[in-house]
């Protein structure tokens, strides 16, 4: 209403950025497709095997919690999670530790391309996000961990302070849609919140004020 030209729709990231494109995820194989059996089986799960998920379930995986579907003029995104006004404030980063074809480390989701950017391939980062996490070694067990940051002026554009309302309640929606969708193909997910905001702001070099880590899960396949 302001006139005040909008936040960009995905955060830039370096020329230099190793770029991985994921597989196409429509034809991949659910195990339980069924909406109302997956609810009924959804629940959080803390232990996984130690077997690596592919690449084409982290496809899935990410198209689930975050796919854009349309852009819409620059100004906002439609996706396959609702949020506030269409604004989307949140980013995905990933601590890879079992995934076919990938190093262990960290990968930032770049979700209008649908492709993972290298952020950091370190085979010990999962202990630094573990011990910033309180000792949570789930995450470490996990065959992958997201971690979900706000971009707060991407909501702040539209909805002021309000924005921090809006922020947890998007980041629910994502979290909901990776327990349901993760069920759906054999993998437990467990949400985490109980972390030190700024270990893991510093670990992902935020400021924690205009971008800040707000919500995580651990995931992996389930034992049987």
């Amino acid at each position: 209403m302001k006139g005040i030209n909008p936040p960009s729709l995905q955060l830039p990231y370096p020329d230099n950025m190793e770029i991985i494109s994921l597989p196409d995820c429509s034809k991949i194989k659910l195990l339980q497709d069924n909406i109302a059996s997956v609810i009924n089986l959804r629940k959080s799960i803390r232990s996984y095997q130690q077997i690596a998920i592919s690449l084409s379930e982290l496809s899935y995986l990410l198209w689930c919690m975050q796919g854009v579907k349309e852009v819409v003029s620059d100004i906002a995104t439609k996706r396959t999670v609702p949020s506030a006004g269409a604004r989307h404030a949140l980013e995905t980063t990933l601590l890879v530790n079992r995934v076919d074809g990938l190093k262990p480390g960290l990968y930032r989701y770049l979700s209008l391309e649908h492709q993972l950017g290298i952020f950091k391939i370190d085979n010990y980062i999962s202990d630094e996000i573990v011990k910033a996490s309180f000792g949570q070694d789930l995450i470490k067990k996990s065959a992958v961990t997201f971690i979900w940051t706000a971009v707060i002026y991407r909501m702040k554009w539209r909805y002021g302070e309000r924005s921090y309302r809006y922020i947890f309640l998007d980041a629910g929606h994502v979290a909901q849609n990776l327990y349901l969708s993760a069920e759906s193909i054999g993998c437990g997910v467990c949400s985490i919140a109980a972390f030190s905001d700024d270990e893991m702001n510093r670990i992902l070099k935020l400021d924690g004020k205009e971008q800040f880590v707000i919500y995580m899960a651990a995931a992996g396949k389930k034992k049987m």
